[in-house]
């Protein structure tokens, strides 16, 4: 499934069997998540994609010519040189490359990857069930990171990340307090039954502080709700790759050592914790499977907020 330029439907089609450069396996891919980074792609919020692009990085195949399954994630390759690399950061490099932005992705029957960049998956996940993993669950991961040791976690936007975060703060014995859009009962049942402790709109106050926020929803307005919500020396996490504008705010939501950060991208690091950590949780992600020729359709239903958990393509069908 091809994007040819953004805001147009992805288009089928027959393109050549892609040939693997040095150091790069060719997969047969089985399954791909699909992720609010593919709408943000789709609908021109990310500047520079490679055009036309095959989107997706949540991708779940088998090498070709090998028994091995492997995960592929949106960090693609990166200059192992730049100061960023050099100091452990290489989410943050100069030059890096990101599967299903500047590389070909997993809406495709095969895809190529830098073996350097890709996963070994844990036992016990089918391709569908292993997906959301790879990205929902690492940036969330990162994102948790950065939250601290908060023991009063809130999730603003409870999709594809959160439901994962959620179970893994709770096995971490965080108390989880979900926050989904105004009105979403569905969506706030869907978070107590993976532990959250309250579950309510963004449009409300939690019944007590929180120590963190993650927000997962790309939307500006959430960040002073999340301040204000904050007990003192309390930190918000945007995990986002794109978030609306941030709307002005007093001094005084931030004060008091209250602290505002962004994650970009996520480390290997990151991943072969998160891949690791996953079946001692153990984390189970909630999917719904599109057919490879309904990726238009799976986009629109993430975009409505009509996806529970994690929307995925059965490539492999």
């Amino acid at each position: 499934m091809v994007l040819d330029r953004p805001r147009s439907s992805l288009r089928q089609a027959e393109l050549p069997e892609p040939t693997p450069g040095p150091g790069q396996l060719l997969v047969e891919v089985q399954t791909c998540g699909v992720c609010r980074t593919d709408l943000h792609v789709f609908d021109g919020e990310l500047p520079h994609p490679k055009l036309p692009l095959v989107l997706g990085h949540q991708i779940v195949g088998t090498v070709v010519g090998e028994d091995r399954r492997v995960g592929i994630p949106w960090l693609g390759w990166t200059d192992g040189e730049c100061p960023f690399c050099r100091s452990g950061r290489e989410n943050l490099c100069d030059h890096a490359r990101f599967t299903g932005y500047d590389l070909d992705g997993g809406y495709a029957e095969y895809t190529v990857v830098d073996e350097r960049f890709c996963f070994p998956l844990p036992q016990g996940y089918s391709g569908i069930e292993a997906a959301p993993l790879l990205c929902a669950g690492l940036i969330g991961y990162r994102s948790l990171r950065l939250a601290g040791d908060a023991e009063r976690l809130g999730l603003y936007g409870f999709g594809a990340s959160a439901h994962i975060v959620a179970q893994v703060a709770r096995h971490e014995g965080r108390r989880v307090f979900a926050f989904t859009r105004p009105g979403d009962k569905e969506g706030q049942t869907f978070a107590r039954e993976l532990g959250a402790v309250w579950a309510g709109g963004s449009d409300e106050a939690p019944p007590e502080e929180l120590d963190a926020a993650i927000i997962f929803a790309p939307v500006g307005a959430l960040v002073p709700l999340a301040l204000r919500a904050l007990a003192k020396g309390g930190t918000v996490v945007c995990a986002g790759i794109h978030m609306t504008d941030i709307p002005a705010f007093p001094y005084d939501l931030l004060w008091e050592e209250r602290v505002l950060r962004s994650v970009a991208n996520l480390t290997r690091r990151d991943g072969e914790e998160f891949l690791a950590l996953a079946p001692q949780v153990p984390v189970r992600t909630v999917v719904e499977a599109f057919p490879l020729e309904r990726a238009n359709e799976a986009l629109e239903s993430l975009r409505s907020g009509r996806i529970r958990g994690s929307a995925v393509l059965d490539v492999a069908g």
